[in-house]
């Protein structure tokens, strides 16, 4: 049920009289790279500036680097948020360690990866046991140089009374990290997780690396909790292919387990030894 990605310019309208020159038209928009093609400000004109969406530009030194491993992890796939794509920058307020502040996602870009989650609001049930478990969590992921951020449509003050709500009433208490407030509801359009006729989002969460790319994302309903270790293994995961770009991860890998070599003849090393 979550809502459609934002649509490009580079649209094809239906009032087109000429079916040749359409099918022409589409055919160049799609060849073209995603990142020319996008134009999220259209998308989101009119929304108030602070939680305003805009594109999040790949460096050009990024586009132009002869590094196989940051190449690599660059795919230009269909639409946005799907892995491989950038992720769409935003600026929105939110509460951390009891106070307003605000949170640039852009800010990250080149320090820190960044785990970003959605729930679909405060005080309800599900939402405070995935919250408290990353806050708790939190210095591992601090030890992977990774930010955590959570998000909904709820207001700041809304997740500032939760906050300051005890944990055995099912608040959340103090926090490790910063609870974003997306009531405009455009960060989780942006990222393709809004329920439209609800007007609340659904679990999705997002790895982000520190070139700003979405490398890993999953979505589940409302009434599924996520798991923290499965994160935490997924962002191992990561680290550990694009340090080793010469290597893969098998399904379940863990640090310090064998990894695999993506070649016909040289996998074979792995699977002899499993």
């Amino acid at each position: 049920m979550a809502c459609a990605a934002p649509t490009s310019a580079a649209v094809l309208s239906p009032s087109s009289s000429n079916p040749r020159a359409a099918g022409k038209l589409a055919a160049a928009s799609i060849a073209k790279p995603f990142a020319q093609t996008l134009t999220a400000q259209n998308s989101f004109s009119g929304l108030r500036s602070s939680s305003s969406l805009r594109h999040f530009p790949l460096p050009a030194s990024s586009c132009r680097s002869s590094h196989s491993a940051r190449r690599s992890f660059v795919v230009r796939a269909g639409e946005l948020p799907l892995v491989g794509n950038e992720a769409p920058d935003f600026e929105a307020e939110a509460v951390f360690d009891q106070e307003f502040i605000n949170v640039k996602l852009s800010d990250y870009r080149g320090k820190k990866y960044v785990i970003l989650f959605f729930y679909p609001l405060d005080f309800t049930f599900v939402c405070p046991t995935e919250i408290t478990a990353f806050s708790d969590r939190c210095a591992e992921f601090e030890k992977l140089n990774t930010e955590v951020l959570g998000v909904s449509v709820d207001s700041v003050f809304s997740h500032l009374a939760w906050v300051q709500t005890d944990r055995k009433s099912g608040g959340l208490g103090d926090l490790k990290y910063p609870l974003i407030s997306d009531v405009t509801k455009s960060v989780s359009k942006a990222y393709n997780v809004l329920i439209p006729d609800q007007g609340i989002a659904l679990r999705g969460l997002v790895i982000i690396d520190k070139e700003g790319i979405i490398q890993h994302s999953t979505i589940n309903n409302l009434a599924i909790g996520r798991s923290v270790d499965e994160t935490l293994r997924t962002l191992q995961a990561l680290q550990y292919v694009q340090e080793n770009p010469d290597e893969v991860c098998p399904a379940g890998w863990k640090p310090g387990e064998k990894s695999m070599k993506p070649d016909p003849k040289l996998s074979k090393e792995y699977f002899a030894a499993i």
